[in-house]
């Protein structure tokens, strides 16, 4: 006896567009680099008195980064080794390495002498207070009609 399969073209072209989308992942998308994937993960905050940067780099010593403030940009950069093990060929290689690098415009201006670089468990925070005039400023109004500028607390 024949079984009679019916022929349904959409099913046809979703198999073929998930071979597709297998072959792209496979070799285009994992063998091209893309901009992510040579820049640093960076969170920034602002206060009042300035700006806190973190960036989660685990297993760099201090002196495998460079960091530069300069016209406004704050650029953090790192060379991240890939581990080299004799005698051994590679079966899974998922840490990135390389030279990494992260820049980002600041919109207040920073005092540059004042600038902190932490470095504790794989996190570097970079603590950068705003110049004392790009700091908020408050105006007191005294009772006699004269105004005094004071700074924010």
């Amino acid at each position: 006896m024949v079984t009679v399969t019916r022929l349904n073209p959409f099913r046809e072209m979703a198999s073929m567009q998930n071979s597709l989308d297998r072959l792209f992942d496979d070799s285009w998308r994992r063998g091209w680099p893309t901009i992510a994937d040579n820049m640093l993960p960076l969170d920034l905050y602002e206060t009042d008195k300035g700006y806190i940067a973190t960036i989660a780099a685990p297993g760099l010593n201090q002196d495998q980064f460079d960091i530069r403030f300069e016209n406004g940009v704050l650029t953090v950069s790192a060379d991240i080794p890939q581990p080299e093990i004799e005698n051994a060929r590679v079966l899974i290689q998922e840490r990135a390495s390389g030279r990494y690098s992260r820049s980002i415009t600041l919109s207040q201006s920073v005092d540059i002498d004042q600038v902190d670089a932490h470095y504790e468990n794989g996190i570097l925070m970079l603590t950068l207070p705003k110049a004392p005039e790009a700091q908020p400023k408050r105006i007191a109004i005294k009772t006699n009609g004269q105004k005094q500028l004071q700074s924010k607390s």
